[in-house]
């Protein structure tokens, strides 16, 4: 059985965690766990995009080092992991020495792809990315994301030979070599490859921005911060010699925002091409998510922190809410309101209720002896395919179809009458298959809602109740949600 190896984007340390690249962290460790469970060896590898201008910016802003600012803002990526219950394996820094050091060996393995020359083009540091003259134009020469002048720049830089890969990338991700998810995503790319690749800067001169990786061999240039990032999906491997590298790349899943599509697409593809290497199985990619319809900012104070949200409802709760009621193939919104109605309706009275209801059962009726459990009879195919295809909205829509089913057969099967009629063994078969139920939803979420899971498997795993579970979600005594404006 092949190994699984799965990543999320690194994120840039200008800012703290939001909850988009929470959801993206739990993506990418429902794809792990579900691995696991399928007892295949797997790697999951997150970490944090730490070099280039904005950073040192942002450093100078808050009258620190680069390192130092950088620190503190990894540090607080690390906090949300266990906040979140994930599972990853490795974490890898751009500042990290072992990731410099192959970063540096991955350069001179592209040399033959790479060449300097004179560059001139529309730069914006908040971006760290170079813009066209049509898009500078249509902004009317600012940036509409940071509210600045786009800086014309003219320097000598390193360029790869982007133009020279475009054919075989887009012939990779028609032929499915390089799966995109979802669909719309692919033809967007293709739409970008077919108006022709351009070579791409892949350096900066040192006296224009200081923080970054040296250019092998030219101490006067430094690496561009998203040519550099981009390595680390193999540095944390400990490409080229490592035996975690020959074990698990290429990536079976890479999970990205869309903003960054044609990085990981177009660029990423051609960089591993150049390198002899083969492709990602998949990327998949997510839409954004917003806030009460609105797009989240401080000036308009809707910034909402994972770990607000963790703090009120749990970390499981956050991951139910973001992995089913965020559209995998699509934007979605968050509000208070939707999660508070989720929580109660979904959660506590749904799935909470019923494991509730049965243990509460069979101690009353069966002095906590649960019985001979039947086998699951569901057919989890389209459960299967939906996480093979990373839609996990549609493979818990499918597990919540069994939850709402239990519901009902508790309802129907009445077994509060049952024992009215004395016919124990009916009675015991009933409750037998409500457990034997619970038992298949609490494997089915074990990738989404790990802690949930396991209390329910406590509940019913032994054999024997001893006592009434505490409530699965409670929903006394939980503080009020913030506004959001």
């Amino acid at each position: 059985m092949s190994n699984f190896y799965v990543t999320t984007s690194i994120p840039y340390v200008n800012s703290e965690p939001h909850i988009g690249f929470a959801m993206e962290l739990v993506q990418a460790d429902v794809l792990a766990r579900y691995a696991r469970q399928q007892g295949i060896a797997t790697m999951f590898a997150t970490g944090t995009d730490e070099h280039g201008g904005k950073i040192a910016e942002k450093a100078a802003e808050a009258k620190l080092d680069p390192q130092q600012f950088a620190d503190r803002i990894s540090d607080s990526f690390k906090a949300i992991l266990p906040l979140l219950d994930i599972s990853n394996d490795r974490f890898v820094r751009t500042t990290d020495e072992g990731h410099e050091q192959r970063a540096g060996l991955i350069w001179k393995n592209l040399a033959e792809h790479i060449y300097k020359g004179n560059y001139t083009g529309w730069y914006c540091t908040g971006d760290e990315a170079f813009f066209s003259e049509k898009v500078v134009k249509e902004n009317n020469g600012i940036c509409p994301a940071h509210n600045r002048p786009y800086e014309k720049i003219q320097e000598e830089n390193y360029f790869f030979k982007l133009s020279a890969f475009g054919e075989p990338v887009k012939q990779a991700i028609e032929t499915g070599k390089l799966a995109i998810f979802p669909e719309t995503r692919k033809h967007e790319i293709l739409a970008v490859i077919d108006d022709g690749l351009e070579d791409i800067s892949v350096s900066r001169p040192k006296d224009k921005i200081a923080w970054g990786i040296p250019v092998p061999g030219d101490d006067s240039q430094v690496m561009y911060v998203w040519f550099e990032a981009l390595m680390n999906y193999i540095t944390v491997l400990g490409y080229p010699e490592a035996e975690d590298f020959k074990s698990f790349w290429p990536a079976n899943v890479q999970v990205i925002g869309k903003d960054i599509l044609r990085f990981h697409a177009a660029i990423w593809p051609a960089m591993l091409l150049g390198l002899g290497l083969p492709l990602p199985k998949a990327l998949y990619v997510h839409g954004f998510v917003t806030v009460d319809d609105q797009k989240m900012s401080k000036s308009i104070g809707n910034v909402v922190a994972p770990k607000d949200i963790v703090k009120k409802y749990g970390a499981d709760a956050f991951r139910y809410f973001f992995l089913r009621h965020i559209p995998s193939y699509g934007d979605g919104d968050f509000s208070w309101e939707r999660l508070e109605a989720a929580y109660n309706n979904e959660l506590a009275d749904q799935l909470g209720n019923a494991v509730s209801r049965t243990a509460a059962m069979i101690l009353r009726y069966q002095k906590g002896v649960i019985g001979s459990v039947p086998e699951p009879e569901h057919d989890m195919g389209r459960f299967e395919t939906a996480l093979g295809q990373c839609r996990f909205d549609k493979a818990l829509d499918e597990v919540w179809e069994q939850v709402k089913g239990l519901n009902q057969y508790i309802e129907e099967a009445k077994p509060w009458e049952i024992v009215k009629t004395g016919d124990e063994d009916h009675l015991r078969e009933v409750l037998a298959y409500t457990v034997g139920a619970l038992q298949q939803i609490s494997g089915l979420l074990k990738p989404f809602m790990p802690a949930i899971a396991e209390k329910i498997d406590k509940v019913f795993g032994s054999g024997v109740i001893k006592e009434q579970p505490a409530p699965l979600f409670p929903k006394a005594d939980r503080p009020k949600p913030p506004k959001t404006a």
